[in-house]
């Protein structure tokens, strides 16, 4: 039901955080992984889906640039790669006051968090389009986009974050609506407050510390372990009728 043997799955955002844990726990559920990331030479992560027994490659493409963003599919499929995962889960975050916000970083947070994912959903969803269906999920391929509680509510001193993980939840139903029936599932995980460098500005602050962490119904701020089991249902044959989907990740925040 959860097992992804002989699958393999391009992934994102893969050296550290929810990026890290999701890669190694594909790699547990059988997948081989192809990481893709800016450093060639951070090999933790490869490292550890090695010691798993599953083979693993390191793609290097900064996400910043459109034009690296490109080659990506386009070269690993000259390599005769089938790919029947994908998963999105690069981001950056810039922090700054609306009316100070430079465009600069607003574009470089759109063109990493949106249209880095788009290109890989078109061009991934192409390759998987051609696919017959697996006998191991029974479908053609499963794309998993991670989205953010920003996809649903505003923030504070993030336009372009907010702005960048909304589209991400439209473009996964887009998406979702044109491939479903094809055999290619799409969804997203929007993730709720998390212990990762990315969160450091929120948990240096110690009053929206304690008012974040108050709201919480969990009683604990979220962890990279969080999203192997999330992230392994969406790939897998467990989640056959699940498509269009954004699964919130949030130990409850958005139920408060």
């Amino acid at each position: 039901m959860f097992s992804l043997k002989d699958h393999t799955a391009l992934v994102t955002g893969g050296t550290r955080g929810i990026g890290q844990a999701v890669a190694i726990a594909l790699a547990e559920a059988g997948a081989d992984v192809i990481l893709v990331q800016r450093n060639a030479e951070d090999e933790e992560t490869a490292t550890a889906i090695r010691k798993l027994g599953r083979r693993v490659t390191v793609v290097a493409a900064d996400l910043s640039s459109p034009t690296d963003v490109k080659r990506i599919v386009p070269e690993l499929l000259d390599e005769g790669r089938e790919i029947r995962i994908l998963v999105n889960c690069a981001g950056i975050q810039r922090r700054y006051p609306c009316e100070e916000f430079p465009d600069e970083d607003f574009n470089q947070v759109i063109q990493v968090n949106l249209n880095s994912v788009f290109t890989l959903c078109r061009d991934l969803g192409a390759h998987m389009l051609t696919l017959e269906p697996s006998p191991v999920t029974g479908r053609k391929g499963s794309i998993i986009n991670f989205a953010s509680l920003l996809t649903f509510q505003g923030g504070l001193t993030v336009p372009a974050y907010a702005a960048s993980k909304g589209a991400v939840g439209q473009l996964t139903k887009s998406f979702a609506n044109e491939w479903t029936s094809k055999g290619i599932t799409v969804n997203a995980i929007a993730p709720g407050y998390i212990e990762t460098e990315m969160n450091t500005a929120l948990l240096n602050d110690k009053e929206r510390l304690a008012s974040i962490s108050a709201r919480i119904p969990a009683g604990r701020w979220g962890t990279p372990e969080d999203f192997k089991g999330t992230a392994v249902y969406l790939a897998s044959k467990a989640s056959a009728y699940v498509s269009g989907h954004v699964l919130v990740v949030d130990g409850g925040w958005m139920g408060r």
